[in-house]
């Protein structure tokens, strides 16, 4: 079966952050389907959305898989839910969250899933991470490079590299 190339986005502002995107990372790696390729370094950042709650730390995971996008999908939900993670307020404090961000070059649009992430050209805190690890990787609907959006987005102020 073809392998894709994907990004994902993992974040993390309750209980010990620092395990719970290694325990995200350890259970993406879990089944032979999907394989982590590289993480990006992880930054602490400022909440999105809902910004009365504790920072966030945030990281990219680059992986190779076989899964489609709607099976990938299912795979970090069902890891989310495996993690701890509880339903709350949107863009509220989270155990753990994982966003598909980029797959391949394809471009998705399905009620519960958008590739690339409908969000992804406005948040910081995904792209800085992301120009990490892909920099020359062009948006599939924007045609620009993740280096440039990352370089042009509002909020850079708020992401901070840790360590």
């Amino acid at each position: 079966m073809s392998q894709t190339v994907g990004y994902l986005g993992l974040g993390t502002n309750l209980g010990d952050r620092q395990e719970n995107l290694a325990r995200a990372v350890k259970g993406l790696n879990a089944k032979p389907d999907l394989a982590v390729v590289r993480t990006s370094g992880i930054y602490e950042t400022a909440p999105w959305g809902l910004t009365e709650q504790p920072d966030f730390l945030n990281m990219v995971a680059e992986i190779m898989t076989s899964l489609s996008p709607q099976e990938l999908l299912d795979r970090v939900k069902d890891l989310e839910r495996e993690l701890g993670r509880k339903h709350g307020p949107r863009f509220g404090p989270r155990l753990i969250d994982l966003d598909i961000l980029l797959y391949g070059n394809m471009v998705v649009e399905q009620p519960d899933l958008h590739i690339p992430h409908a969000s992804l050209h406005l948040r910081a805190f995904a792209l800085v991470p992301l120009a990490e690890l892909a920099p020359d990787c062009v948006h599939p609907i924007l045609g620009v490079t993740i280096a440039r959006l990352a370089s042009q987005v509002d909020g850079l102020e708020g992401v901070i590299p840790l360590g």
